[in-house]
């Protein structure tokens, strides 16, 4: 495994690295997912289209116990850049969607790195990684994502941050979501996501500096884009991106909120505390 580092110069070289990974888009995850989120678990159709982003249930990664890091993710310097920061979290992303995926098909999945950038501020050192992952059936792109990575130092009192914004506008539809460990768990399962922030409570207070487990980042925008996909009316969704803000925990309910403008919807999700979590756009 290649030795950890900060050198920006070292970490840009792994730019342009690529892998590719194929997955059957099987029903059965599908089923699951709906019943994470409270909903009616029926098997869907051969032919049906894949719900957005639930492609994050496929192409999953199954590394050896002794090739993870001490967070219960992959260590770095394979695919990904070896940024010598412990802490990794979702910082955002977006989505272009160029046709459905759909229940029973082969998808063809290329993932590149497309941009290592490093940053000093107030809440340390930071690192940033984009990955690029497009989506094909055969030929045909499907999908492209754009996912937003970033690396950060331990907690300290030096490298507080400061307080996430308060919402400036009004939303025209809200919704709570009330999480709990339980749910965390499943989404876990689902997507093998390993990450120990979200099961392992006594390293999330003890290591990490968390009040409790941390809400997944892209459980968040899943339940953003489906808010979205729900109030869009008759229209099909072309571009969703969004950005984390601050984290969620289980130990209390949180809201999404939707706004629509003349070209879109404006999307956010709001701590308990009245704060800005997760921001969103959709088009």
């Amino acid at each position: 495994m290649t030795e950890a580092t900060l050198d920006i110069e070292t970490l840009k070289t792994w730019i342009g690295r690529s892998e590719t990974s194929v997955d059957v888009i099987r029903p059965q995850p599908v089923a699951l997912m709906a019943a994470t989120l409270g909903r009616k678990a029926d098997l869907p159709d051969q032919g049906d289209p894949l719900p957005s982003p639930w492609h994050w249930l496929y192409f999953l990664e199954a590394k050896p116990r002794d090739q993870l890091g001490r967070d219960g993710h992959t260590a770095l310097g394979d695919f990904l850049p070896p940024v010598a920061l412990p802490r990794r979290m979702w910082a955002g992303g977006g989505f272009n969607f160029h046709s459905h995926i759909r229940i029973g098909e082969t998808i063809r999945k290329v993932s590149t790195i497309n941009q290592v950038t490093r940053k000093s501020g107030r809440s340390g050192e930071l690192c940033f990684v984009t990955v690029r992952h497009e989506l094909f059936a055969g030929d045909d792109l499907r999908l492209s994502e754009d996912h937003d990575i970033v690396y950060r130092e331990d907690p300290s009192g030096e490298n507080t941050p400061s307080p996430a914004p308060v919402p400036t506008e009004k939303a025209d539809v809200s919704e709570t979501i009330s999480p709990d460990s339980v749910m965390l768990f499943r989404y876990s399962a689902l997507t093998f996501n390993s990450h120990r922030i979200h099961y392992d409570v006594d390293y999330c207070r003890d290591v990490e500096g968390y009040p409790g487990l941390v809400f997944h980042g892209p459980l968040t925008a899943t339940l953003l884009l489906d808010l979205a996909t729900r109030h869009s009316g008759r229209a099909s969704l072309s571009r969703f991106s969004y950005r984390a803000i601050s984290p969620l925990f289980d130990t209390a309910p949180f809201t999404i909120s939707l706004r629509h403008e003349e070209k879109g919807l404006i999307l956010w999700a709001e701590t308990p505390e009245g704060r800005l979590a997760m921001t969103a756009t959709a088009e």
